[in-house]
């Protein structure tokens, strides 16, 4: 996976995780119906966008747009509703000539493993595959992406003759065209030619934004690899590329407001929501995060506590001292049994109502059974996106996202009410008393 557009769930109404996943989903099966089991490793976030667009674009009630896909390890072996058809193949395709230039470029910055010459030539053999791929799914939808490749080779002379004072948005200006492009042709599949202009101006200017902030996101471990970047080779300062950043999510909420959606939310969540945090997240890092709450971070604090250990009610009981009284809302020591509660989370004890001893840890498993728990997490996508107790010790741990800020609640105050209430529908935001969406949305 790849991308800036990295929704959390929390920003997401049901309806829209639900549309986003059925595109995420669409254009991973698209890859594999047409292009094989590999190319599904081309499966990135900001492509999907593609087929996003076509559909928010289609009449209401086309429902050709949409199939039941089978069971999937990654969907916890459940079937699901997924995008198909123009919108999907198109986004397929211009996935994998993004994913060949991709490759490309690891190849020739010696990137890790693409530093070792068999890795490279069978990584530049991949490439070429993708590429004829590609043009031939491009074809049957009438998108040439011969644009996307020959922007990319415009590319290679462009950082060739770039130095320190060069504008850095003439770097990126073979991106800006290649999405917008793609952007534009989404229209022609939809059967809403008036859009391509706005579309158009909205890709160009998505294709700045992901190009700049790749650059910022890679420039510390570029300038410790001496991999070529385009803000350190031109001189650009993270400030400047900041102000770039934002002044290209302005305009993309600008360009959308000029194109006409049968069903503008979850276009207007990704372009207008959450490229303004891709860009939170690159310059600024993720927002704190809530601890999570478990034993081995102490018990959380008691808000009944009086402070200078003054008594909590009344007057201390024999044999107690100021400060020392018993905390009715204590649970007892780990293991101790007893009715105070649970030590670990998930409800009375481990075995639900009548499991034994509240807050005894069950043993740990065998290294067989342990290995066979963790696969069955992982294949449900558990240990990447929940919270979860560890496969042998019984443990609680934090999700890799929610460690690595990746695709996660970043402890949104300002938004995720309004996601809920009015983004679900953004047309409606003026008529929405629920909450202050004006201010927060920016449709209004």
């Amino acid at each position: 996976m790849f991308g800036i557009i990295r929704p959390c769930s929390h920003h997401l109404s049901e309806r829209l995780r639900a549309s986003w996943m059925a595109h995420l989903c669409g254009l991973c099966l698209a890859l594999r119906d047409d292009h094989g089991q590999l190319a599904r490793t081309a499966t990135n976030y900001d492509g999907l966008i593609i087929s996003v667009l076509v559909e928010a674009q289609r009449p209401a009630g086309d429902r050709a747009g949409r199939r039941t896909a089978g069971p999937c390890p990654l969907r916890g072996m459940r079937t699901a509703e997924v995008a198909r058809g123009e919108g999907a193949r198109l986004a397929a395709s211009v996935s994998l000539a993004l994913a060949s230039v991709k490759v490309r470029d690891h190849v020739a910055d010696g990137d890790g493993v693409f530093a070792r010459r068999p890795v490279a030539v069978g990584a530049r053999a991949v490439a070429r595959r993708w590429d004829r791929q590609s043009t031939g799914s491009g074809s049957a939808v009438g998108f040439d992406t011969g644009v996307l490749l020959t922007a990319a080779a415009r590319q290679v002379e462009l950082e060739r003759d770039a130095a320190p004072g060069s504008p850095v948005l003439l770097v990126t200006e073979p991106t800006e065209s290649a999405t917008s492009a793609a952007f534009a042709h989404t229209a022609a599949l939809a059967g809403r030619p008036r859009n391509a202009a706005a579309l158009a101006e909205a890709g160009r200017l998505f294709g700045r934004l992901a190009h700049l902030l790749d650059a910022a996101e890679d420039q510390d471990e570029d300038a410790a690899t001496g991999a070529w970047n385009p803000l350190t080779a031109t001189g650009t300062d993270r400030a400047e590329a900041e102000r770039l950043c934002r002044d290209a999510v302005h305009g993309i909420r600008l360009a959308l407001r000029e194109a006409e959606f049968t069903d503008r939310a979850l276009t207007h969540v990704l372009l207008a929501h959450e490229t303004e945090r891709a860009v939170d997240r690159v310059f600024h890092g993720p927002k704190l995060q809530t601890p999570y709450p478990g034993p081995y971070q102490g018990q959380p604090q008691n808000p009944y506590q009086q402070p200078y250990g003054q008594p909590q009610y009344g007057q201390p009981q024999s044999g107690q001292q100021y400060g020392q009284q018993q905390n009715p809302y204590q649970q007892p020591p780990f293991g101790a049994g007893g009715t105070g509660g649970p030590q670990w989370p998930g409800g009375p004890g481990f075995g639900g109502p009548g499991g034994g001893d509240y807050g005894k840890r069950p043993p740990k498993r065998s290294i067989l059974a342990g290995c066979a728990m963790w696969a069955l997490m992982a294949c449900t996508c558990r240990l990447l996106c929940c919270d979860h107790n560890d496969p042998w010790t019984h443990e609680p741990r934090r999700s890799w996202c929610s460690r690595h800020g990746e695709n996660c609640c970043d402890g949104c105050t300002d938004c995720c009410d309004c996601t809920q209430c009015c983004c679900d529908g953004c047309d409606a935001c003026d008529g929405c008393d629920a909450c202050d969406c004006c201010s927060c949305c920016d449709c209004g």
